[in-house]
């Protein structure tokens, strides 16, 4: 299957009254409480297409942690954000929503136990979810960001980097099935965490649900890209080359936006 690759994936405008974006809309806070974080993703997702963020900022005092999944209901649509995801948004229905924790909600097809979870290991090139092929690469946080390559990362060679955890990347996708329905997947760190919900209705476009909830504060969209590079990411490459670090970006002669997109992988 060819997952389309959305270079421009942000969040919607529609969000809950806690939350501010910024300017690329790539990147989400709660400002205050520890509820009203409901975002979505700008576009419905399409078949097989991951929508990936990454936690930027945590908050003591707070129980509970980051919430996704999938809702049919176009954020455009909504008379007023739900204050939860769970169970407010949950409870209008067409929507599946989870929260993130390392031990991870899955079902199983009626009448079969679920089957223990198939890792791959975490240096192979490519996460594979039914017939979905995606990059691993850009799937697994790193606990160490900047210049420096991911292969010297010993929490990316063993991928123990927490779920819930600060740079901890986390997505949701949709993968169809043959009697015309869907399974949503959740991805941690690169790792499948097998179906989290069956039997989703792929008659309406499904849009990605991203709770910026209790201790999770501040979260980032990260691209997926499925095939060549983009020239926008082959302009962020050589721009990276030619600096020392990641942070002398801000230094540079160039639009917000693009600042952001070449500081992230």
């Amino acid at each position: 299957m060819a997952a389309r690759c959305r270079l421009a994936a942000r969040f919607h405008r529609v969000h809950g009254t806690n939350v501010r974006l910024d300017a690329s809309r790539t990147r989400a806070t709660r400002v205050e409480s520890f509820a009203n974080g409901l975002c979505f993703s700008q576009e419905p997702l399409a078949p097989g297409q991951i929508f990936l963020v990454e936690i930027e900022e945590k908050e003591l005092g707070w129980c509970g942690h980051l919430r996704v999944g999938l809702t049919a209901h176009d954020p455009q649509s909504l008379e007023v954000v739900p204050e939860y995801s769970l169970p407010d948004l949950v409870n209008m229905g067409d929507t599946w929503v989870f929260a993130i924790t390392r031990s991870h909600n899955r079902v199983a097809a009626d009448g079969e136990e679920a089957p223990a979870r198939v890792r791959s290991p975490p240096w192979e090139p490519f996460l594979l979810i039914e017939q979905v092929r995606i990059p691993r690469d850009t799937l697994v946080g790193r606990s160490r960001p900047g210049r420096y390559s991911h292969i010297l990362d010993d929490l990316y060679k063993m991928n123990v980097l927490p779920a819930t955890a600060r740079r901890s990347r986390i997505g949701v996708l949709y993968a169809p099935q043959p009697d015309g329905t869907a399974d949503m997947h959740i991805v941690i760190n690169g790792e499948d965490m097998g179906p989290s919900a069956r039997r989703l209705p792929t008659a309406r476009p499904l849009y990605a649900v991203v709770d910026v909830f209790a201790s999770t504060k501040s979260v980032r969209v990260i691209p997926v890209e499925y095939g060549f590079p983009s020239l926008q990411t082959l302009c962020r490459l050589v721009i990276q080359k030619h600096i020392i670090h990641r942070l002398a970006i801000d230094g540079l002669d160039l639009p917000p936006p693009l600042k952001s997109f070449c500081k992230h992988e």
